[in-house]
């Protein structure tokens, strides 16, 4: 079994457990504490904003349906056809597209990019979760969709989150309920050194435009009653002339 179908099953399976309501998940933060949050520091770089926007993991769809609201053309794409069934029931209208996707494979990202063109492309937590020998394929696949024009935003997991989840994750009570699962499943995150995400978008072709650092917003609470937030760095990059 290759790296990446190991990947997909987990994530079938997590996806075909998941409740269906917003929130039930761990990261499945309102929008305008993470997408929206994001969305004014990704504006910014957007030389293009009439490019289709792709979500990249887009799980069950709560950032993309925001996005579909502000933008003419989103996809969301996953790797996991489950993920893509809450996706599209949370969006019986249809505001945005839904693609089973899996951009570590070449061939599926220049098939994507010969069907959209070029692309400005969002992806929050995927990159830690991925494999760390698919990393740069991944990366590789963004830039493909990216093509000349495009613009993407990839927010991830700084390595001083890494102890906060195991913190949590080796409680003595146990993983917070929403947390569990993801263990659960074999989804348990991996480590992204900060300094490997700039170096993974230059070797793809792409130049970093901007960074900084903002938490990520989890739908978990401690125990003394605030919201989980875990610390994360983010990326704006795209060719340049």
């Amino acid at each position: 079994m290759s790296v990446t179908s190991r990947y997909r099953e987990a994530w079938e399976g997590f996806w075909q457990e998941a409740p269906g309501e917003q929130g039930a998940v761990f990261w499945d933060a309102e929008p305008a504490l993470t997408v929206g949050r994001h969305l004014t520091l990704f504006e910014a770089h957007l030389t293009h904003p009439g490019l289709p926007m792709v979500d990249l993991g887009c799980g069950n769809g709560t950032q993309t349906r925001f996005l579909a609201d502000r933008f003419p053309h989103v996809v969301g794409a996953d790797l996991a056809a489950a993920a893509l069934d809450h996706a599209r029931q949370a969006d019986p209208a249809g505001q945005a597209t839904y693609r089973l996707f899996d951009a570590v494979e070449k061939a599926e990202a220049q098939t994507l990019h010969a069907e959209l063109g070029d692309a400005n492309v969002y992806m929050r937590g995927v990159l830690h979760q991925a494999e760390p020998d698919d990393r740069q394929s991944l990366v590789n696949g963004i830039a493909t969709l990216v093509g000349e024009r495009g613009r993407a935003f990839l927010v991830e997991l700084s390595e001083s989150a890494k102890p906060v989840l195991m913190g949590l994750a080796q409680s003595p009570a146990g993983p917070p309920p929403k947390l569990a699962p993801v263990f659960r499943h074999g989804i348990a995150p991996g480590e992204v050194a900060d300094e490997a995400v700039p170096e993974y978008l230059r070797t793809a072709g792409l130049t970093v435009l901007a960074s900084g650092e903002l938490p990520l917003v989890t739908t978990e609470y401690g125990p003394d009653g605030t919201r989980i937030e875990l610390p994360s760095k983010w990326l704006v990059a795209g060719r340049t002339a």
